[in-house]
């Protein structure tokens, strides 16, 4: 670390203890008396339905959650909300990619170029790919989840629902703040921002945050070495224009980039078709049976000037085990009134993301599994709509069309791989027969098939045009309705392919054998860096080339009661879809990157949401029920050479049901204690599949992935004043999660065992909200969790969570 910065970072820490230490001198002073204001529940308001409304007035499962809120508890990623909304979950796959999962329902994909379940939006412009929201989150106003398939009223159509991030908009009065903070693993980070007027009638606002931490909190097990160091950050720009009183424009601009470590992985066990396996690297079992994790940073990963070094054919993968993307989105609103009943919308939205990035998730010491990845998404979008109101109804009509543009692609290194030993050795065997016209040597192919490259390309459109509307058929008395019309089209080409011949003498040699005794054809051979994936239509090697074109009618028909005042009791039924998708897979035959269609989501939903006890208690509970359709689901089957070969599926059916709820109770104006949680039930019906040992097996029953049978969480926030001039800030947010399965075979290395995190906050500020000092804590248990569990055609691998994190903050406004 350069002197700089730990320059820096003792500045920050000594600061933040002389602003702490005056706090605490201020405790002895004897305190204002306590504010007689009602302790009342502060109604949040929300734009889940297109417009400002009290989330308690909307027929809908809602949390949201303040910015505020976000900061005291030091929120800075979309995998911290799952403290507020605990049947949100985030897994992390093995490439990197994060898994959304929202009452049970998510996609276990590991595809950077996958949509998800549950959309992400932000100021309400989609960005439909969950790796979109991977940088550092800051400077907003709130976050709300919406529960339940959304298709009526927002861009893109999913099955479990959304999270819209809706940021800070510019201000006419002048402010400025900074804030420094330090922490453990020589963390330093720095966010600020500014806000006013530009000009007449012109407001801007300009936010960052940048977040650096030298020392990674993941250490080798075998050479001391770490991981998880991080180097992120992040800037907005927005402008606020209304040259008169019909027209404003809401102009933003946002950039991101995120050269932090990947995460590594915890090697626990062995596939079934390798346990057993003469070819697994010399040693690994040992160390697997040595150094089974006991807490978060036991990891391991290949040395580096080993798996750096080309090998013969074979090129190595050099460079640290990082991240290096960037994001650039624009989102453009304009909002024209027609008449004081009337508007025009346009809502323009432009997003470019580039991944670079390479992670080990070997689990081991040694070169089981290594990826580059390369990733490229161009996506635009632009809707358009027309909404009004009436004394007795709001309404909306209009269409959206957007356009992808996507290249997923990665280079695999697993040289030490058992599959790579297997093909070799059987390889060695042919030299001498008709399948090596080549001639390829001994010594080639023992180097051969240690890298290779997996490469999709896609194009996506999708347009729709939808309808929305809600009529007060007496004064207690509402009826919702929605419908939406969308065509999704999707081209691919795509194909796992040789890398400067590593893949030529087990492709041309091996591989063509076996394909002649399965399929008794005799394949040409293939050519340096040509597709190496084998159509068993066609016989031939080649690309993988598909297309989707595919429709579908989303609606939404609510009906609520409000039987008192602060008293609303709702019911509803919703059908949603999810666009179909096409895998990026390791494809040894066409089969592995075949699209999967459509998945379907018929919703049943009824709730209360009521504020008792003089609003001082606000209690929403819903019950639902989830009726699923060709659920996409990431599946095995049986292969004659590799004995397992994962596919994307449709399972034909599936339900969920539980109820969730939460409660708000301000127990004085000064205290406030928040508590979720979520019953939670889901199963595949009547599917029988492949398991990972290429044997059938019955899954109907099995729970879907990712999915917690129970979850709650509980935040407490207390807010007073000291004396007339110093304020405390106090704030403590547990959550704890049930078992929940990585497979739907059962397999007990695949559990995500229960656990429960604490996160906490003390800071002192100026009643001028001049200044604020604090000190917080994640993790603070130090809890041991992981939040999936995959494997590698070697070893079963957890990735775990983060452990305790700490450090202290100072703010100053301007």
């Amino acid at each position: 670390m350069s002197q700089v910065r730990r320059g820096r970072g003792r500045l920050v820490l000594s600061v933040s203890a002389i602003a702490l230490m005056s706090g605490t001198a201020a405790l002895a002073q004897t305190p204002p008396p306590a504010s007689e204001e009602p302790a009342m529940v502060d109604a949040i308001i929300v734009t889940a339905q297109r417009r400002a409304e009290s989330a308690n007035d909307v027929a809908m499962g809602i949390q949201a959650v303040r910015g505020e809120v976000l900061e005291q508890l030091h929120v800075t990623d979309t995998k911290d909300l799952s403290a507020f909304a605990p049947s949100f979950t985030v897994s992390q796959s093995y490439q990197g990619v994060p898994t959304y999962t929202l009452r049970g329902i998510g996609f276990n994909t590991i595809n950077l170029s996958a949509t998800s379940t549950v959309g992400t939006y932000v100021d309400e412009v989609a960005y439909a790919y969950p790796f979109m929201m991977t940088g550092p989150i800051f400077d907003l106003e709130r976050v709300e989840v919406l529960k339940g398939p959304q298709g009526t009223l927002y861009g893109r159509n999913t099955t479990a629902g959304l999270v819209d991030f809706v940021t800070n908009k510019p201000t006419e009065e002048f402010s400025a703040r900074v804030t420094a903070e330090a922490g453990n693993y020589k963390t330093y980070n720095l966010e600020g921002v500014i806000n006013g007027q530009i000009a007449p009638n012109l407001l801007g606002r300009f936010a960052f945050r940048a977040e650096n931490s030298d020392k990674g909190w993941q250490i080798s097990n075998t050479r001391g070495e770490r991981q998880g160091e991080v180097d992120r950050w992040g800037v907005r720009g927005s402008l606020a224009f209304t040259p008169n009183d019909r027209l404003a424009v809401d102009a933003s601009v946002s950039y991101w980039k995120n050269q932090s470590d990947t995460v590594s992985a915890q090697g626990i066990g062995f596939t079934p078709a390798t346990a057993n396996s003469p070819f697994l690297a010399p040693g690994l079992k040992d160390y697997i049976a040595g150094n089974l994790p006991t807490k978060a940073s036991q990891a391991d990963w290949a040395p580096r000037a080993a798996r750096s070094a080309d090998i013969g054919i074979g090129a190595g993968l050099a460079g640290p085990l990082r991240e290096d993307n960037e994001f650039v989105g624009i989102k453009l609103r304009v909002a024209y009134d027609i008449n004081d009943d009337m508007r025009i919308v346009s809502l323009t939205g432009f997003q470019d993301l580039k991944r670079r990035a390479l992670f080990d998730w070997s689990g081991a010491p040694y070169e089981i599994l290594l990826q580059n990845a390369r990733g490229d998404i161009e996506s635009i979008s632009e809707e358009l709509r027309i909404e009004g109101s009436t004394d007795r109804a709001n309404w909306l009509v209009g269409g959206y069309i957007a356009r992808d543009e996507i290249i997923d692609a990665n280079r695999t290194l697993l040289g030490q791989n058992s599959n790579v030993g297997l093909i070799r050795f059987f390889g060695s065997t042919l030299l001498a027969t008709p399948f090596n016209s080549a001639g390829y040597t001994a010594a080639q192919m023992a180097q051969s098939f240690r890298t290779y490259v997996d490469r999709g390309d896609i194009e996506t459109k999708t347009w729709s045009l939808f309808a929305n509307a809600d009529y007060e058929i007496t004064e207690t008395l509402k009826i919702t309705g929605g419908i939406r019309y969308t065509e999704d089209k999707q081209d691919y080409n795509g194909c796992s392919r040789d890398f400067n011949g590593s893949m030529l003498p087990n492709v041309n040699v091996v591989n063509r054998a076996l394909f002649f005794q399965t399929y008794g054809a005799a394949v040409a051979p293939i050519a340096a860096n040509q597709c190496n994936t084998f159509n068993p239509a066609t016989l031939a090697f080649g690309p993988v080339i598909s297309q989707l074109d595919e429709n579908n009618v989303a609606w939404r028909v609510a009906l609520d009661w409000k039987p008192a005042d602060n008293v609303l009791v709702f019911g509803s039924v919703s059908r949603g879809a999810k666009a179909g998708a096409t895998p990026i897979n390791a494809a040894n035959i066409s089969t592995q990157n075949a699209p999967a269609k459509q998945e379907m989501l018929t919703a049943y939903e009824a709730g209360v949401k009521a504020g008792l006890f003089e609003r001082r208690v606000q209690v929403n509970v819903s019950a639902f029920y989830y009726d699923y359709e060709d659920k996409q689901l990431s599946v095995y089957f049986a292969d004659p050479i590799y004995t397992a070969l994962s596919r994307l599926q449709n399972v034909p059916k599936g339900e969920a049901y539980g109820v969730d709820g939460e409660v708000t109770w301000r127990v004085t104006p000064e205290f406030t204690v928040i508590a979720s949680g979520t019953l939670l039930h889901t199963e595949v019906k009547g599917y029988t599949g492949i398991n990972s040992a290429g044997q059938p097996q019955d899954f109907d029953g099995a729970p879907f992935l990712y999915s917690p049978k129970r979850s709650g969480a509980i935040t407490a926030l207390y807010n007073r004043d000291l004396t007339s001039d110093l304020g405390l800030q106090a704030a403590v947010n547990a959550r704890w999660q049930d078992d929940s399965h990585a497979d739907l075979e059962g397999d007990p290395r695949f559990v995500i065992k229960d656990y429960g995190l604490v996160n906490a906050s003390l800071g002192v500020h100026a009643l001028d909200d001049r200044w604020s000092a604090q000190l917080w804590v994640r993790n603070l248990t130090n809890t041991y969790y992981w939040t999936a569990v995959s494997s590698n055609a070697n070893v079963v691998v957890r990735f775990p969570g983060q452990p305790r994190t700490y450090g202290a903050s100072l703010t100053f406004a301007f």
